[in-house]
């Protein structure tokens, strides 16, 4: 099965699978029946989550009915548990929509919902993020996960998502991260797609991220909090949900 679901992600273009991918989901669910593991975000129980990766896929990664990876989950838990995002009124702004989130989104009634992208079809606004075509202070929350490391210019791109947010509304801003990094490698002369699948990992990618994530954040006019949720939380519910081990949460606020 990984070695079909990284064909799959490497050869046939986002767009498209984030069409169709989930209706082939629901049937392979059906040979995932179990109780090893659990979804937060639809709360369905599997035997294990499907691989998912373009060229070392990760086991138990990808859940077969909602289609949330482990990031998706630790998401979901940690607007639970430490915000107050599903009980309060919010004016939301989700750039690149994760397919698992939408329908609940729009589902909750707290929440003026708009979803935005430059290509992907389940958007509503098709806009590029580096020109945000939303006023300033219009948004509570903003929501932007693996968007970072493709786009041209990275500190715009963030500085316009503190832009359209309201004075002490917050962001979650998430990128691929290589924690033995202590700089961003960002360098113009690796520009072929080889170059960038193998220094950035992945070959649309445009810089590979390190642990000065967050003082790129803060130069776009954040306040930014490195939170190490899934560090606190039970070993018991890091495998119950197949989180990430180590993946720290940017919560991005507007003074």
């Amino acid at each position: 099965m990984k070695y079909i679901i990284s064909f799959v992600i490497r050869h046939i273009p986002r767009k498209y699978l984030q069409l169709v991918s989930h209706f082939a989901m629901k049937i392979v669910a059906i040979f995932y029946i179990g109780n090893k593991v659990e979804c937060p975000v639809c709360e369905s129980h599997f035997r294990k989550f499907l691989p998912y990766g373009r060229t070392n896929p990760r086991e138990n990664a990808l859940c077969p009915s909602c289609l949330a990876l482990e990031r998706h989950r630790l998401m979901w838990l940690y607007l639970q548990r430490q915000t107050n995002f599903f009980k309060t009124p919010q004016k939301l702004l989700h750039v690149a929509p994760e397919h698992c989130f939408i329908n609940r989104f729009e589902s909750m009634k707290n929440l003026d919902y708009i979803t935005a992208d430059i290509e992907s079809p389940l958007a509503k606004v098709k806009m590029d993020i580096h020109q945000i075509p939303f006023d300033a202070n219009t948004f509570d929350v903003a929501f932007c996960n693996h968007v970072m490391e493709h786009v041209d210019n990275d500190i715009q791109a963030m500085s316009e998502l503190h832009r359209v947010l309201k004075p002490g509304g917050w962001a979650i801003i998430q990128s691929p991260m290589d924690t033995t990094r202590a700089t961003t490698l960002e360098d113009p002369a690796i520009n072929t797609p080889a170059d960038r699948e193998k220094y950035y990992w992945q070959d649309d990618h445009q810089r590979l991220y390190g642990l000065d994530y967050a003082q790129r954040l803060t130069k776009a006019g954040f306040v930014v909090k490195e939170d190490r949720f899934v560090m606190d939380l039970p070993k018991d519910q890091v495998g119950r949900y197949a989180l990430p081990k180590d993946e720290i949460i940017y919560l991005c606020q507007k003074q």
